[in-house]
């Protein structure tokens, strides 16, 4: 049994940790199809609105809409059609690369090996395969991340800074990546600061200052430009 939606919905969204607002009345909704950029400087909220969305963080006040469900109410199905690439890459060092995507692939009841082959070819390590994690730079950890996050096939994909580490040859792959899997009909949330690769990359941008939505407008060209009007620098 799973669950899917065709829209992912943030209304008035707040999250406040102690005195500190986070983000603040963040209203925004995104469609299969979406590649949606969360741009903004440090400590703009893009990292909490990508664990609002994963539901890892709870709103304090607003709804996260899945569909027409909350994820209080689909619980461990909704989960099982996002997939998440934070700052913590979720792999185990000790395992290798195989063992690694294999361990999450039966996490999420995958049990098709060729599956985890395409992911391995896809992150351009299959020679690598059987060689443990701790001995990865950090941008092949990060591709492996990337596909870790994928082989369920999830509806949602929310990627926090996911061309950390790669070199420009890995950051075209992973782009081109992410194109198809908006085109095959998922909805992708990227957050990043680097506006030169969202303006090659998303079809929307969602623009934070201080916790609040001050820009949800069309990608395309020109990107820095309206970044710095709006945000100062």
């Amino acid at each position: 049994m799973s669950l899917d939606f065709d829209r992912v919905e943030l209304a008035d969204v707040s999250r406040a940790f102690g005195r500190r607002r986070a983000v603040s009345r963040v209203s925004l909704v995104v469609h299969p199809g979406d590649i949606l950029g969360l741009l903004g400087p440090n400590g703009a909220g893009k990292s909490t609105l990508i664990g609002m969305l994963a539901t890892l963080v709870a709103p304090t006040s607003g709804v996260v809409r899945y569909g027409d469900r909350q994820a209080r109410e689909a619980g461990a199905l909704l989960r099982g059609r996002i997939g998440l690439l934070a700052h913590e890459l979720h792999l185990y060092p000790e395992l290798t690369a195989r063992q690694n995507l294999d361990f999450f692939a039966r996490l999420h009841g995958v049990d098709d090996s060729s599956l985890v082959d395409a992911a391995l070819a896809s992150a351009g390590l299959s020679e690598r395969a059987s060689d443990v994690v701790a001995g990865f730079s950090r941008g092949m950890r990060q591709r492996l991340g990337l596909e870790r996050a994928l082989l369920h096939g999830p509806t949602l994909v929310l990627l926090d800074e996911p061309f950390t580490g790669l070199d420009d040859a890995a950051v075209r792959v992973v782009a081109e990546r992410l194109k198809r899997l908006a085109s095959s009909g998922a909805i992708v949330i990227v957050a990043t600061h680097d506006l030169d690769l969202a303006e090659g990359l998303v079809t929307r941008v969602a623009i934070l200052r201080d916790g609040r939505l001050i820009a949800d407008e069309p990608g395309g060209t020109g990107l820095r430009g309206r970044y710095r009007t709006l945000v100062g620098h």
